[in-house]
């Protein structure tokens, strides 16, 4: 467990956490030889699970030849490769990569971008944004401020930037009796023009949003139609559209991009988690060519950047990460090993008194706690299930990724999974009975 004599600022600082010493597959093994079993990928992040050997070589090739190159003074060939590989494979009409450290680095760059894209088009009073509640988009100031998590929102309110806030697309809790899929989707997306409306076209430089919701509602993903019309309606308003798939990336719902699946492409779509696997620190926003040309042809320069982005390194394990995906054919698997998770957790858990839905895409998959399930009423906050949840998750073995909030940004609780794609049926069949015997165990500990 945690050293007594740690001076590490942990995240928790009454938390004893085991030490992670090894990391094999699909397993993470601590100190003491325990082995867990991790079904949620850390946070989404480790797709390709633990000590790939491909991944490992990738790394180890590029530290002997030169580890970090300041992008200032040079740009380095992992770069140029990652940066070929993911435009070959990008949304249409998305043609350039900018690279960053991680998830809120790349949503922070990408409204910084949306911000000086008007400025250099001809339009400076553009700087309004536009998101949806019950979102994550990351923690850094302003990342935080188009992000509709209220618990992560709260201590810094008076930091944030003012951002308008439409529902959420979340057919679970929203979508009306005798409504179909269709006419909610156009319902709830056409909040964003009631909003741009509002705000003044004129005003508003983008509207951002998850593909599919990750951490603060559990997997939500978006019904038939929806994005089809957040699209139209951006494009009628000249408003950006900025996609956040930092979780939901890279292959991690069956296609390597969630919003393939919607028949959508965006202005701008930020990736990290599975972009490097865990086995370096690194995001990217990928940027539409209209976009790219505005600051070609007019300031010449973006003004903005980190030390670490485009980090020779992580590029190279990156890259390594993203043929991986494509050349052992962990799409399909994704999709196949996906539809078999769905399966196995509406056998065990699609009639448990207290689990009110299992959704998601691919190796994605949300399963949404209640108290009741005809009245959809979450458990008292107070009980803290998600918590007492992932304590029993541990103490069987397994990692998961509980979450409170779920309803409405104070009440309701799920659980979110995201195992490695390489996860084998007896692996996912593993996970289920475990998470199964993992909430068993935190009700009991309630009552």
């Amino acid at each position: 467990m945690t050293p007594p004599d740690t001076h590490v600022f942990h995240r928790n600082l009454r938390a004893s956490l085991p030490v992670a010493v090894g990391g094999a597959g699909v397993y993470v093994i601590d100190a003491e030889g325990r082995r867990y079993l991790d079904a949620s990928g850390g946070a989404a992040v480790s797709c390709l699970g633990h000590g790939d050997p491909e991944v490992l070589a990738a790394i180890k090739t590029q530290v002997d030849r030169i580890a970090f190159a300041h992008t200032a003074f040079f740009t380095s060939e992992p770069a140029e490769a990652l940066a070929a590989h993911l435009v070959a494979t990008a949304p249409a009409g998305i043609g350039w990569v900018y690279f960053v450290s991680g998830g809120s680095e790349a949503v922070e760059t990408a409204l910084k971008m949306a911000r000086q894209y008007f400025v250099a088009t001809g339009e400076p009073s553009r700087h309004r944004f536009i998101a949806r509640r019950q979102s994550y988009h990351g923690n850094t100031l302003g990342a935080l401020a188009v992000g509709g998590n209220l618990a992560r929102r709260a201590l810094y309110e008076p930091l944030l930037k003012d951002v308008t806030h439409i529902a959420p697309c979340y057919a679970y809790r929203h979508q009306e009796a005798g409504e179909s899929e269709e006419d909610y989707g156009r319902r709830v997306a056409d909040e964003l023009e009631t909003a741009i409306l509002g705000l003044g076209p004129e005003t508003v430089a983008a509207f951002v949003a998850e593909t599919v919701v990750g951490a603060t509602a559990g997997v939500v993903p978006p019904v038939p139609g929806y994005f089809r019309r957040i699209r139209e309606i951006c494009d009628r308003h000249g408003v950006l559209l900025i996609l956040d798939e930092v979780m939901s990336g890279c292959g991690r719902t069956g296609t390597l991009h969630a919003c393939e699946q919607d028949g959508i492409a965006p202005d701008l779509l930020c990736l990290a988690k599975g972009l490097g696997a865990g086995y370096q620190p690194i995001g990217a926003v990928l940027v539409a060519d209209r976009v790219y040309q505005a600051f070609r042809d007019g300031p010449g320069a973006f003004e903005h950047g980190h030390t670490y982005m485009g980090h020779p390194t992580a590029c190279a394990a990156a890259l390594a990460v993203q043929r991986a995906i494509r050349d052992r054919g962990l799409l399909a698997a994704v999709r196949t090993k996906g539809e078999a998770l769905d399966r196995l957790l509406r056998e065990a858990l699609g009639q448990h008194p207290h689990v009110g839905d299992i959704r998601g895409r691919g190796l994605f998959r949300g399963v949404e706690l209640v108290a009741d399930r005809d009245s959809k009423e979450p458990f008292d906050p107070t009980v803290r299930l998600h918590a007492r949840v992932k304590v029993a998750a541990m103490a069987r073995g397994l990692i998961c990724y509980p979450n409170g909030g779920t309803a409405d940004g104070v009440r309701g609780d799920h659980v979110l999974l995201a195992p490695p794609f390489i996860a084998t049926d007896s692996d996912l069949a593993a996970i289920v009975e475990r998470l199964a015997g993992a909430l068993d165990d935190a009700l009991n500990s309630t009552r």
